[in-house]
């Protein structure tokens, strides 16, 4: 590790700290050099989520302390913020019911959260981990070939949608919403970052949902493989540094898709094929040509100088042996 990485570069929060996206963020943070604060969910029980694999991480012992923190009550994190010179909003309910249920959780946190950012007085940047599902979920019309960080979800289209995660959808675009919104009105510095399907290792002990989505052509969980579809993937790694560029480059505000490729089902099902032949995989002539030519377009984000580091096979292959090593595949 460079020395620059070595030396010390203020304390950070993370929360959500138990999930995908930030576990991997803290490890990257502590390589990069920062003290980190994660929040680790608490259950009615008084039990919390096992923060053991974080606390085992490289510079963990000297430089990461862990907070209870619950969306369902914002206060609980002004413990973790204080002193801090920067947030990482990374937790999102996942299990918060209906569409209301779900926005008012999440956006009151949201806004309880920014709120003690403020009043913190040390906060210098928020970035906050959005989603692709707040960009793409409207009535296009075939008309829109690039989705760039102009485009909404549309609300009332979602709720026609009988998907599942239709809830999930909404509450993540009102919540970037109502973060941009709070950043303008009281003068916070905050990027939002938005990824796509998000692909690679991981270091929480079970396979995260989207990885599992990704693996689903080998683990046999994807019934959507069946559809014309192309999938936007990036890289875990890419994200967390995505993350960390946008904090660090000070004049970096508002949204930022972070997309590194986009394949279609035929070409994934040719790419696993070819690396792991001892996976049994559907024939990809069976497959159609995707039918949505809408793309998800990183230039805002590369035209700040940030670089994407790993390709497609690189996230298969990392995502297979990491789940190999787990006893997981």
């Amino acid at each position: 590790m460079a020395d620059d990485q070595k030396m010390e570069k203020g304390r950070v929060c993370v929360t959500g700290g138990t999930g995908f996206v930030a576990s991997w963020l803290i490890m990257k943070l502590l390589q990069h050099g920062y003290s980190v604060n994660a929040t680790v969910r608490s259950h009615p029980s008084g039990s919390k989520k096992d923060p053991s694999f974080l606390t085992s991480l490289p510079g963990a012992q000297d430089r990461l302390q862990i907070f209870p923190a619950d969306l369902n009550d914002p206060g609980s994190f002004g413990p973790a913020i204080e002193g801090c010179v920067g947030l990482f909003h990374v937790a999102h309910p996942m299990d918060a019911g209906d569409e209301e249920t779900a926005t008012n959780k999440s956006v009151g946190a949201l806004l309880g959260i920014l709120q003690a950012c403020v009043d913190s007085k040390t906060i210098k940047k928020v970035v906050y981990t959005s989603s692709a599902v707040t960009v793409a979920m409207k009535d296009r019309g075939g008309d829109e070939a690039q989705l760039d960080e102009g485009s909404w979800s549309e609300v009332n289209f979602m709720r026609n949608m009988t998907a599942f995660g239709v809830s999930y959808c909404i509450s993540k675009t009102m919540t970037e919403k109502a973060a941009l919104e709070f950043a303008t009105n009281h003068g916070l510095d905050l990027a939002t970052v938005i990824p796509p399907w998000i692909h690679g290792p991981f270091i929480c002990p079970n396979m995260p949902f989207s990885v599992k989505k990704m693996l689903g052509l080998i683990i046999g969980n994807e019934p959507s493989v069946n559809y014309a579809r192309t999938s936007a993937i990036v890289h875990v790694d890419d994200i967390a540094e995505a993350h960390i560029y946008l904090f660090e480059h000070r004049e970096a505000n508002g949204r930022y898709i972070c997309s590194a490729v986009e394949a279609t089902d035929r070409e994934l099902v040719e790419l696993v094929s070819s690396r792991y032949p001892e996976f049994k995989l559907v024939n990809p002539k069976i497959l159609s040509d995707p039918a949505d030519n809408s793309r998800f377009s990183s230039k805002k984000l590369l035209e700040t100088g940030f670089t994407f580091k790993h390709g497609l096979e690189e996230m298969f292959d990392d995502a297979i042996r990491c789940c190999k090593n787990k006893g997981l595949l």
